[in-house]
């Protein structure tokens, strides 16, 4: 994979028009717009996708996965509700551009992924300052990291076909899951709350499209 990275004002000006795009789109949060106009999106993808970064699309990396839509990754981290310090497992690294926008957010954040390739490859980027709030793992994202557990909140950023119990377990009482399930060609987005007494809320969001949440390593 080649990457750019070399941030130009003509990214910043690309990326202060993105934030507008959000802003139409319904996205409130102020500290989400700001980590998605700091944090430079063209570093997460190969360089055939530069003309691209910042359309709001998902875009293919390596391992037939994508970096997600920024409006996806935006409106996700919204629903999670992040503060300085908040402890978020995230299932899916990806491109680990959604784990830089939580990082950036002041989060401590635990990010899994089940692809070795793309696992190995993010350990090696570690130039941006921010990655010091970001551990990454090797496993299967249906168990989650139990040894680290509880999380303030949790982020799934595949489709999952079902929520995992397992996940349930590791959150903090009043935590925040936010999952996409369905098996389906696109998937209803969820906000899970944890309540004191071990029951859960559920909130149901609009529709996105995600890449299928798989069990196991490759």
């Amino acid at each position: 994979m080649r990457r750019r990275e070399i941030d130009t004002p003509l990214d910043k000006g690309r990326r202060k028009r993105l934030v507008d795009v959000l802003k139409e789109k319904g996205i409130t949060s102020q500290q989400v717009l700001n980590a998605i106009n700091h944090i430079p999106r063209h570093f997460y993808i190969d360089t055939v996708f530069d003309a691209k970064a910042y359309d709001d699309i998902a875009l293919q990396i390596e391992a037939n996965q994508t970096i997600s839509q920024p409006y996806t990754v935006a409106f996700q981290t919204q629903l999670l509700d992040v503060k300085s310090g908040t402890k978020i497992l995230e299932v899916g690294t990806g491109s680990a551009y959604q784990a830089s926008v939580l990082a950036y957010l002041g989060a401590e954040v635990y990010t899994i992924e089940r692809q070795k390739k793309l696992f190995e490859q993010n350990k090696l980027f570690k130039h941006l300052s921010y990655y010091s709030n970001i551990k990454y793992f090797y496993g299967d994202g249906f168990e989650g990291l139990p040894n680290y557990a509880p999380f303030d909140r949790i982020i799934i950023t595949a489709a999952a076909p079902y929520i995992p119990h397992s996940l349930l377990q590791q959150l903090t009482p009043s935590g925040i899951m936010v999952i996409p399930v369905d098996e389906g060609d696109a998937q209803r987005m969820l906000k899970i709350i944890k309540n004191s007494d071990g029951t859960y809320e559920e909130e149901k969001y609009d529709m996105f499209s995600f890449v299928p949440m798989l069990s196991g390593k490759q």
